[in-house]
């Protein structure tokens, strides 16, 4: 029973007695101890360091994916005309309709609408035209809906019209194309690898949790690489060392456009409270899940393909042709034409 000189009703209010016997462990030792091992366990996930890098649960799915687009798209690619012109159209019917559910805009609504097939039609419409020009003006006519809601649509158009120009407008063709793709296929597998390899520090953890700079780092480097060795390989109006620096160089640049249009969808995404853009591919999630650097890599590689030799990658951007010698038999042709 209590009385005043015990510990507990009002508190202490006299010496306790003594007892030979040792008395028991402190109970504020033990919420103390209790306490910094709740602090070390709460530290230990905040620490990249120690956290361990992410597991390969998804790559199964990654892998099979990969086997069944990969040979569909660069048999479009190879064929040209309209099956390559089909396979763009889809995809960016495809990109709209994400972008559309990502904003909760309804399928039948005016703005779902215009964000679903107005890229479509704008492709559509340079194709049949021919005025790459005008195209571009048409892509902005969806910012009207306001700024957030058109900039996917814009970007959606834009890189479509950059793969379109890449194929049928510069004399590269289907070199340009499998080198954009190629390259950014590196970018991604290349950075998925080495970031679930190596792990550590965050790239950018309040846009994308899981991107890692160990994985950003390993994906230009597979960009690089890529990118010299198809230098190497496809036609080159300079020696092997000047083309190997070429496609080192013009890889970084696309790996570097690829992983920015990454962290922008991911910034999207955050934004809009979506984890992913759909679940269209398995393993990847959605289209603009998959192939949103390539519609930052696609323009890039464009707007360089302006400034290479006719009939050159846009790798060779300003490279200046070289005519070869005269023949006895006429005046020296042109670069010849893919």
């Amino acid at each position: 029973m209590p009385n005043w000189c015990s510990w507990t009703c009002f508190g202490r209010t006299s010496t306790p007695a003594t007892s030979p016997l040792p008395s028991p462990p402190s109970t504020s030792v033990n919420a103390a101890s209790v306490r910094v091992l709740a602090e070390a366990v709460s530290a230990s996930p905040a620490d990249p360091a120690a956290k361990k890098p992410r597991n390969w649960r998804d790559l199964r799915l990654r892998l099979i994916s990969a086997a069944i687009l990969a040979p569909l798209g660069l048999l479009c690619v190879g064929l040209g005309s309209w099956p390559f012109v089909g396979l763009v159209l889809v995809g960016m019917v495809g990109l709209g309709s994400e972008w559309a559910g990502m904003l909760q805009q309804p399928a039948r609504s005016l703005r779902g609408i215009v964000l679903l097939a107005w890229p479509a039609i704008a492709c559509i419409a340079t194709l049949t035209v021919g005025r790459w020009n005008e195209a571009l003006l048409m892509l902005l006519a969806p910012l009207a809906l306001g700024p957030w809601i058109g900039i996917g649509s814009v970007a959606i158009g834009i890189g479509g019209i950059g793969l379109l120009w890449l194929r049928f407008a510069t004399g590269s063709g289907y070199d340009g194309v499998l080198f954009v793709i190629l390259v950014v296929w590196a970018s991604d597998t290349f950075a998925y690898v080495a970031g679930r390899a190596i792990g550590g520090p965050k790239l950018a953890p309040r846009i994308s949790p899981g991107k890692t700079r160990s994985g950003s780092l390993g994906g230009l480097a597979g960009a690089m690489l890529v990118g010299a060795v198809l230098a190497l390989l496809l036609p080159s109006p300079v020696g092997a060392a000047a083309s190997a620096l070429r496609g080192l160089g013009f890889g970084l640049l696309l790996g570097i456009a690829s992983q920015a249009g990454d962290l922008a969808e991911s910034a999207f995404k955050r934004r809009c409270g979506v984890k992913d853009s759909g679940r269209s591919i398995p393993g990847h999630g959605g289209l603009l899940d998959r192939f949103d650097g390539l519609l930052a890599a696609a323009p890039l590689a464009a707007m360089l393909s302006l400034a290479a030799p006719t009939g050159q990658g846009f790798w060779y951007a300003g490279v200046q042709a070289v005519s070869p010698p005269a023949s006895p038999s006429g005046p020296a042709s042109s670069v010849p034409k893919d």
